[in-house]
């Protein structure tokens, strides 16, 4: 209505501005005052909505993970084989370079969790255990075929994530000699090594 009082954006859009800022701005420069702005919001209106600065970091990581979520279900569910279909997830999975939005976020989150609740802490467990089953199952299935060799696909995939995890902090922060291309290099050859079944 003309002159009414406007509405405040769907939460979506409120997650996505955030999204946005950190990918154009930094970390830093997301306030309750600047992201309010954004959206054209009160940061007193977006207190109301998620509490704290904490709370919409997490809704924010959620939101973006969803999305990630639904692009890791698509390429995981192509006509490929195991081990391609494996090397798009790693693709996925590995920060596009310094400062990637989505690490970023990630990175925050991890060092905030020392002091979160319960709540928080399990659903950052979701989010860590949904990318976990999807590649426990892609490995299972790959072994079941011969592609890969016979290993414990839950106890293959916890070590193959926390060599993920290691090499993408080093590319999310910027660590020299540790590019995007050079960590791929290391996973494949990793992977070829460890996994590939011989011929």
């Amino acid at each position: 209505m003309a002159g009414g009082r406007r509405q405040a954006p769907p939460r979506e859009d409120v997650l996505a501005a955030a999204m946005a800022m950190i990918a154009e701005r930094g970390l830093e420069q997301l306030t309750m005052a600047a992201l309010g702005r954004e959206v054209g919001m009160s940061s007193g209106h977006l207190v109301y909505y998620f509490r704290s600065k904490d709370e919409l970091l997490l809704r924010t990581l959620e939101w973006s993970e969803g999305r990630l979520g639904a692009e890791r279900s698509s390429l995981l569910a192509r006509p490929a084989t195991a081990r391609e279909r494996l090397d798009a997830y790693v693709d996925l999975y590995v920060p596009d370079g310094h400062r990637d939005p989505h690490w970023t976020l990630w990175l925050e989150v991890w060092n905030r969790s020392q002091n979160a609740d319960a709540d928080a802490r399990d659903r950052q467990a979701a989010i860590e255990g949904a990318w976990h089953r999807d590649l426990v199952a892609l490995l299972a299935e790959g072994v079941s075929r011969g592609e890969f060799r016979r290993v414990d696909p839950d106890r293959y995939a916890a070590r193959l994530r926390a060599l993920l995890d290691g090499l993408s902090i080093h590319v999310a922060i910027g660590l020299r000699g540790t590019d995007r291309p050079q960590v791929l290099g290391h996973v494949r050859e990793f992977l070829t090594e460890t996994l590939v079944a011989d011929t």
